[in-house]
């Protein structure tokens, strides 16, 4: 989208994620991602972490419901969104400003660990399909004879 704020952010999750839903049935996972840059201490002649950063995400509908099925606390992951800022006033009348990631595309990081994706089954009516069949669905054969 014009004028968004792109980010990608590469860390580990800090916890699982959880699902919850919206008054209208709108799924959100929301989780956080810890994210430490390595740095090499030439005087020590090692590497050390630096201060770490602490994003909020959130990630609706269906990328929502596969971010639980699929990732974990410790999942070093890679995501992608859009950051955005929100304020909202204490119970005390003191105002507060936080920034969060709304994320559009996440997955695991492939370089200390492997996957095996599986395609999900779409939901007939979501909204991507505007109720038309799933053209990647398999049928069955209606008389248990193999298809070739």
């Amino acid at each position: 989208m014009s004028g968004e704020t792109s980010i990608t952010i590469i860390g580990n999750l800090t916890n699982d994620p959880e699902l919850c839903f919206t008054q209208t049935g709108t799924a959100v996972a929301t989780f956080t991602i810890a994210s430490s840059p390595r740095v090499y201490n030439k005087q020590l002649e090692r590497w050390e972490d630096g201060e770490a950063l602490f994003m909020r995400c959130s990630a609706w509908r269906d990328l929502g419901e596969h971010v639980c099925e699929s990732l974990a606390r410790g999942t070093r992951v890679i995501a992608s969104g859009q950051l955005r800022m929100r304020t909202y006033e204490t119970s005390e009348g003191d105002h507060r400003t936080v920034f969060e990631m709304t994320v559009d595309e996440i997955g695991p990081s492939l370089r200390f660990a492997t996957a095996k994706p599986v395609r999900a089954a779409r939901k007939v009516g979501s909204g991507h399909d505007g109720g038309a069949p799933d053209p990647w669905a398999t049928a069955a054969p209606a008389d248990d004879t193999p298809p070739f």
